[in-house]
């Protein structure tokens, strides 16, 4: 079983490569902590770099999964550009549940959160073909079920990073806000929010379990939703090319 945590669709993308190449199924992350999946015996965990480390909700998930010791776990983690400490720190939380992460690797992809600084993620679809021999070389060592860490180690950066008041300043850098006076109430984002974290009444209202995942800002129709005080335009939306919005909700 291959669990993933996805916002645009990159991490989900990915899964369903693997899942494809071993015969096996996805199953979204924050699903999965409320099953029993002691008797898989091939688990695998995808997920996006946020800042150099795992994103807080899959921080928050991972020590509630229910899965055996003796199971073969992989990670595989995708970022813009660096890993930081998210396999490292994947590695740490297993270890306090008893459980060796057995393989981990990183897949390049387009960087969702460049929208945050006024840059275009679909620029970056070069990193589909560039990096494609990795995500084959990946997909070859998990049907070998291979014992490898590749950029599971600890980073400066990655623990720089960590730093409260960093972590904090980039919290809200990112976090998302609404412009009620764009905002419609159709609840695209609040069906895209892997995290349930957006209500919407008249307006969507983003509470404060945000993950920073940037979904909402990517999936909604009227760009009424921004990040670090830019405005968002509509070629600058990005979901994975394999991914459709139907995908996303279904989690």
């Amino acid at each position: 079983m291959i669990l993933y945590f996805s916002g645009t669709g990159n991490s989900l993308a990915i899964a369903r490569k693997i899942a494809e190449a071993i015969n096996d199924q996805v199953l979204p992350l924050t699903e999965a902590v409320q099953q029993d999946l002691t008797n898989e015996q091939c688990i695998g965990l995808v997920f996006p770099t946020y800042d150099f480390n795992m994103p807080p909700a899959v921080r928050t998930l991972v020590p509630q999964l229910k899965i055996s010791k003796e199971a073969y776990v992989f990670a595989v983690t995708t970022c813009g550009a660096q890993a930081g400490n998210s396999l490292w720190t994947l590695r740490r939380l297993l270890r306090q549940k008893g459980i060796e992460l057995a393989y981990a690797h990183k897949i390049r992809v387009p960087d969702n959160s460049a929208i945050a600084f006024g840059r275009n993620p679909n620029e970056q679809a070069w990193k589909f073909e560039r990096f494609a021999f990795r995500l084959d070389r990946i997909i070859a060592d998990i049907r070998g079920q291979k014992h490898e860490w590749h950029f599971a180690w600890w980073s400066l950066a990655g623990g720089i990073m960590g730093w409260s008041f960093l972590e904090n300043g980039m919290w809200r850098t990112f976090h998302p806000v609404v412009n009620e006076a764009k905002c419609t109430g159709c609840k695209t984002c609040a069906r895209v929010c892997p995290m349930s974290n957006i209500a919407v009444e008249e307006k969507a209202h983003i509470g404060d379990n945000c993950t920073i995942c940037l979904a909402c800002v990517h999936v909604c129709p009227q760009q009424a939703i921004s990040t670090n005080g830019r405005e968002t335009l509509k070629e600058r939306q990005y979901r994975h090319p394999d991914i459709k919005l139907k995908d996303l909700i279904k989690r």
